[in-house]
């Protein structure tokens, strides 16, 4: 078992473990260079479209010398255990939210904060700028190096009973958030009950009444099929937490410089053409969710800006360092 900043990290499946270091993760024949990229979402995801573009973009630039190996829906594992694979060199890639790195690097932290982006724009001015690329730094010494961003959209509110207008509305409420302490800390600042359940068990979870509600962007609430429960979803855009294609050191470490410029430019096209997929998937997910019969609300974003406050006085205070990075982000123009 690996320990990451005190908190002890689950230990994966010694069968799967046998059979990934058995395939080495950045190995091939006849000088082919293979790596082995898996990931938990299903094959209808953009950012599954985005990675195996990614992977024809690699084999083309190296003239078929570098292979990337796409296994999709949890084949070699949760996003946990990915992330362990990938500490120890058995896995080369992954994708993962940059909640879930919190773990591993505590700066990057600030891009879960709620309302931190003015908008879209100055989100991806930011991602795409020093910070971002400071940011995606920030585990290599926990042997995981961050490649690019992808889109994953704005997180809002959706609810069972009734449509949340107002802070005041999640007073009470149980609402399914990530394993994040951002995201728990967010969900009391708006007065309702934070409630970690892992993704696959959401559904039960909404049918038994183990949480009232949950937050996730429009593709996520129509894939998971949240909304044949929740019925109301109110774009309050609390949180724009992007997702971060994540390669080994293990395996990074063993490409020659021409190696990596073939990986690093495939991830960077595969991040262009993921924005663009994704762009078409929200909108094509609110018009699902429109003919679903789910009321869609617009809230007064100001009230929930107004309720994080405190958050952002409490960093400054205990954690200068991170507030020194979310004073640049905020003051970015």
């Amino acid at each position: 078992m690996i320990t990451i900043n005190n908190k002890p990290k689950i230990t994966f499946k010694p069968l799967l473990l046998i059979a990934l270091l058995i395939l080495s993760s950045c190995g091939g024949g006849d000088g082919v260079r293979v790596i082995k990229l898996g990931h938990g979402l299903d094959t209808k995801h953009p950012v599954h479209d985005a990675m195996v573009y990614m992977a024809e973009r690699l084999e083309e630039k190296s003239n078929g010398k570098m292979i990337m190996k796409v296994y999709p829906n949890a084949q070699l594992g949760n996003e946990r255990e990915l992330v362990e694979l990938l500490q120890i060199g058995s896995l080369g890639m992954t994708k993962v939210s940059s909640a879930v790195m919190e773990s591993f690097a505590p700066k990057i932290q600030v891009l879960s904060q709620p309302y931190l982006f003015r908008d879209d724009e100055h989100r991806d001015r930011i991602l795409k700028g020093d910070i971002g690329k400071m940011l995606l730094n920030e585990g290599t010494q926990f042997w995981l190096k961050g490649l690019c961003y992808y889109d994953a959209g704005s997180r809002s509110f959706y609810t069972k009973d009734k449509p949340v207008e107002t802070p005041e509305d999640l007073v009470g409420k149980k609402i399914r958030v990530m394993e994040s302490n951002t995201a728990i800390n967010m969900v009391n600042s708006f007065g309702g009950s934070p409630t970690p359940v892992s993704w696959g068990e959401l559904y039960t979870a909404l049918q038994q009444g183990i949480v009232d509600g949950a937050e996730n962007n429009p593709p996520s609430v129509i894939s998971s099929r949240h909304y044949e429960i929740c019925k109301f979803y109110s774009l309050d855009e609390h949180t724009a937490v992007p997702d971060m294609l994540i390669v080994s050191t293990k395996v990074w470490d063993l490409l020659n410089d021409q190696e990596k410029q073939w990986v690093q430019e495939a991830a960077d096209e595969s991040a262009t053409f993921q924005y663009k997929l994704w762009a078409e998937a929200e909108a094509e997910s609110m018009r699902l969710l429109e003919e679903a019969g789910v009321t869609i609300t617009k809230p007064d974003k100001e009230l929930f800006r107004k309720a994080v406050e405190p958050m952002y006085e409490q960093i400054k205070q205990s954690e200068p360092e991170m507030y020194e990075i979310i004073d640049k982000i905020r003051k970015h123009d």
